[in-house]
């Protein structure tokens, strides 16, 4: 070995051994580790020696190297590379200038090179043997070689394994002569041994990677290599949930640039991702990944007791690096199939999109990502020493000390100390995904035996078994037992139950029977009966989606919830079943009373669907993430965190944020588009266009468009019945709005979107804004605003709202075109019953809104505070500022409006199309109501 100093021969025995027997090694790994590794350098790296062991001359300006080695010169290229790199990388970490990112990323890059190269030469040798490997249309076939785990992830450690699968497109014959051609799975069988052996056989140069190959269908039983169609037969006949987890690393690491390789790696990309991610939450898994993890750890303890100096193990032990990996892998298995963003390999970027998405509090994500680089750290250091594929820390004085100081740390205690305060972090973030949260081995803690037990059982098939049950239901609290019977009795003898598998009925049966022990503590009593019946509707509908059934089985607390949900709104309870989905949203208490934060929400839609593969995912992610802040609002509501107005606001904004984001990606969808950003709002009128919506409200809305091109009206058209088509269908996951667009200019005859300057012309007649025939029209501005889209336009359309609302009028002519307006909404609802409609019975909320709307249209040239959109509660404090109405009488309609919306909520909320209650009710309040209308709209027409 030369004189040169190297911390790498100071702390690694392995690597004094190869310095030592290699006398030029030494000065070539200060040459190598003087800078990072690129993938680049080890390239050309492993060039040069491929050369120099082929006797090739090197020529200088060239660097490519010859695929006619024998095997013998492959493998010492190839380990001398491992040597060169594996030296140089630890040279750079024990110097501090190599992070965890470097190492491992150096690692993989070598991995793959020499796996490419290998595979090239190999390739090379046999095709002179046998031909070209050719598919069934005669084209050229490729060896694909899937790097899994670490490997897979770019997370490589210095001295480890590499799990490969070996896969080609089809099956067919190579070109060699009648009597040389072979079967393409005999060819690439043929490869695939001698690309083991390339890389893992042991000479006096050591070895490269040790090759496990036990990760392939079948495992060792299985062929070595499997075509894409064996593959997918295997994953949709016998893949367990083990494999989906090892799969979520698992890429191509052999050469991609060749037709074939591409190929390839499109059709396996379409076999993987469907069995990894699937399309719903997938709660499921997590009994998947705590017993995948229990046995390891029995694993690891049972290697442990039979090698107790083996025992602190930093990979499988608690707290390890495998609980870190379980704990970001969950995700991507629970979530993957609805969002792209969890598609990705590395563990801490995984992390860190869980803690993008709300699903991880930052600073445990924070703590995760520290803990994860110091095992890795801690792990490399443990395998320098003698390049050995070990995660125990020592027992021997001697090496505990030397493992402390290339860690920084002044002795052993110190470096335990730090190691583990991590390990408690990461398992106690463990334990809270992957605990048994309900009690017992399975998970479920359902009640065996009791009444809910009796109640949900083989009863239910029995004749003359009424009168027990309807006793045990009556037992549980149930009033009025014999509705819910009927329910259970209907459920439990239906196709649908009885064809179930055993796992999804042992779960269903769980859910059900602690349902039913929970009615006794549910509130209101009177509401017991309904609640259940809407619990087993919910479970009907989600009864072959097993994920969901897993969620309520995993985590009792959701089912708590949802009984709440469900017995505390009609309409919520639809809405639950309806979108199941929302089951997960139930989970996360921080999410549920978070502070809404739409710009935040805005930009992670906007991310998710630019992850998205289609159309159809787009629209699906469109409506998902609305209805996820829908049930965030509702839950809230329900929770009695927010008042009626601010329901409406928040119900408000999120749509305005919804319709924002959705003209911008059908804009990029568009195929006519002629510019990068369109020159289109969307314009609010109604219920959002005073922030007043509710939860099942309809969209008023107009389009307005403000562009020179001499196609804009044709494009904009288009565009505006593309756009209506992704807001209004139907598609799996549900619709996003309902849209009314009569209020446009002309009605349903006129044009579906306008240009900006004929809004104006149309709204200001021509310079005749007092025209009484388009009265209603101005109403109308009263409550409009700009919702989304070009916010140019939106400033230009709020001008000529404020022109069109401050054109002087006169008195008397408007108010008799309001109050033969009020006539038209009045017999357009009749109400033929004894109960009076909050909304459009005289003295009611219409009442309140055209008298407002009657003040604005008058006085808002006098007054601008009236022009403002700020809501009509907020307008009459103005108007009685403004001298039109006394304060007490200001507050007595404002409460009057305040209570008919509180009222219309709840019974909207009980699931009532129509809202009308006991006139008794609100006699009080129709009363002020009506003596405002009287002396506005008295005989003489108006004030």
């Amino acid at each position: 070995m030369t004189d040169i100093p190297l911390l790498s021969s100071s702390y690694s025995r392995y690597a004094a051994r190869v310095y030592a027997a290699r006398a030029a090694l030494a000065a070539e790994v200060a040459a190598l580790a003087a800078a990072p590794i690129t993938r680049e350098r080890i390239v050309a790296r492993l060039d040069a020696l491929c050369m120099q062991a082929s006797g090739t001359p090197s020529i200088s300006g060239t660097s490519s190297a010859p695929l006619t080695l024998t095997d013998e010169q492959l493998k010492k290229a190839l380990r001398q590379l491992r040597a060169e790199v594996i030296c140089a990388v630890m040279e750079r970490d024990l110097a501090g200038s190599a992070d965890v990112g470097e190492v491992t990323g150096t690692m993989t890059d070598l991995a793959e090179v020499t796996i490419q190269r290998a595979l090239a030469v190999v390739s090379a040798d046999l095709e002179t043997l046998f031909g070209e490997p050719r598919g069934p249309n005669g084209e050229r076939l490729t060896l694909g070689v899937v790097g899994m785990g670490k490997l897979g992830g770019r997370e490589l450690n210095v001295s480890s394994d590499i799990d490969l699968i070996f896969v080609y497109e089809d099956d067919g014959e190579t070109t060699g002569a009648q009597r040389s051609a072979i079967a393409t799975q005999d060819f690439f069988t043929r490869v695939g041994k001698r690309l083991i052996g390339a890389l893992s056989d042991v000479t006096a140069d050591g070895f490269v990677f040790r090759v496990d190959m036990r990760l392939r269908p079948n495992g060792d039983s299985g062929p070595l290599v499997c075509s894409l169609g064996m593959l997918e037969e295997y994953f949709y006949v016998q893949g367990r949930e083990w494999e989906r987890y090892a799969w979520i690393k698992g890429r191509l690491v052999s050469e991609s640039e060749s037709d074939s390789a591409q190929r390839l790696a499109t059709q396996l990309d379409s076999l993987v991702k469907p069995f990894v991610y699937r399309r719903y939450l997938d709660f499921g898994v997590i009994s998947a990944i705590r017993s995948l993890h229990l046995q390891i750890r029995q694993e690891a303890q049972r290697r442990a007791m039979m090698r107790p100096d083996k025992a602190d193990d930093i990979k499988l032990g608690r707290g390890g690096i495998r609980e870190i990996e379980f704990s970001a892998q969950v995700f991507q298995l629970i979530r993957g199939g609805q969002d792209a963003g969890f598609r990705v390999r590395p563990t801490l970027a995984v992390l860190g999109y869980a803690a993008a998405r709300g699903l991880i509090a930052p600073e445990v994500c924070h703590d995760l990502t520290l803990a994860y680089n110091f095992l890795r750290e801690l792990e490399h250091r443990l395998q320098y020493r003698d390049d050995a594929q070990t995660h125990a820390m020592p027992v021997d004085e001697t090496e505990r000390a030397a493992l402390a100081q290339s860690m920084g740390y002044a002795d052993y205690a110190a470096l335990m100390a730090v190691l583990e305060a991590h390990r408690e972090k990461v398992e106690r973030q463990f334990d809270q995904i992957f605990s048994d949260k309900v009690g017992g081995e399975s998970g479920c803690g359902a009640p065996d035996d009791g009444v809910a037990a009796w109640v949900w059982s083989s009863a239910l098939g029995e004749e003359g078994a009424d009168g027990d049950l309807l006793a045990r239901l009556t037992e549980l609290g149930i009033d009025d037992p014999a509705p819910l019977l009927a329910r259970l009795r209907g459920l439990w003898q239906s196709s649908r139950y009885t064809g179930l598998p055993e796992k999804s009925r042992e779960r269903f049966d769980n859910v059900a029977k602690r349902a039913l022990e929970a009615a006794r503590t549910m509130e209101p009593r009177e509401r017991r009966g309904d609640t259940l019946a809407r619990m087993f509707d919910l479970l009907e509908a989600v009864i072959r989606r097993g994920a969901y059934l897993a969620l309520l089985t995993e985590y009792p607390d959701a089912l708590n919830r949802v009984l709440k949900v469900l017995g505390a709104s009609r309409w919520a309870a639809g809405y639950l079943i309806r979108h199941p989905q929302l089951l997960d949203e139930l989970l996360d208490d921080e999410a549920i009373s978070s502070p809404f934060d739409w710009p935040e929400f805005s930009r992670l839609l906007r991310a998710r669907l630019a992850a998205a593969s289609d159309v159809e995912q787009q629209m699906d992610l469109l409506r998902h993430a609305h209805q996820a802040e829908v049930f965030r609002i509702l839950l809230n509501d329900l929770a009695g965190r927010l008042s009626v107005e601010h329901v409406s606001d928040r119900l408000s904004e999120l749509a305005d944020a919804v319709l924002d984001v959705t003209i911008e990606i059908v804009w990029k969808h568009f195929a006519k588009r002629h510019r990068e950003v369109p020159r289109f709002a969307a314009i609010a009128y109604g219920k959002l266009g005073g922030k007043e919506l509710g939860y099942a409200s309809d969209l008023d809305i107009i389009f307005l468009y403000d562009d020179e091109d001499e196609r804009a009206a044709e494009i904009y058209a288009a565009f505006a019945r593309r756009l209506i088509t992704w807001l209004t269908t139907a598609t799996g996951a549900g619709t996003l709005f309902d849209v009314d667009l009569r209020l446009r200019p002309n009605g349903e005859s006129g044009l579906l979107v306008t240009d900006l300057d004929s809004f104006r012309r149309y709204q200001l007649r021509e310079g005749d804004a007092a025209n009484t025939a388009w009265v209603w029209e101005h109403q109308a501005l009263t409550r409009a605003r700009f919702s989304a889209g070009d916010a140019a336009i939106g400033n230009a359309f709020e001008a000529i709202r404020v022109q069109v609302l401050t054109t002087p009028r006169d008195a008397a002519p408007l108010a008799q075109e309001i109050v033969e307006m009020r006539q038209r909404v009045e017999d357009g609802h009749p109400n033929r019953t004894a109960l009076f409609d909050l909304k459009h019975d005289r003295g009611g909320m219409v009442d309140i809104e055209f008298t407002v709307q009657y003040w604005v249209l008058l006085h808002a040239a006098q007054d601008p505070e009236l022009i403002r959109n700020t809501g009509n509660i907020a307008l009459l404090r103005e108007v009685s500022r403004f001298g039109l109405m006394s304060e007490a009488e200001a507050d007595a309609v404002g409460s009057a409006y305040r209570l008919y919306r509180k009222l219309q909520h709840q019974l909207r909320l009980d699931g009532m199309e129509t809202a009308r209650v006991d006139p008794a009710r609100v006699e009080g309040e129709r009363e002020v109501v009506l003596a405002l209308w009287k002396r506005v709209f008295g005989e003489r027409g108006g004030e």
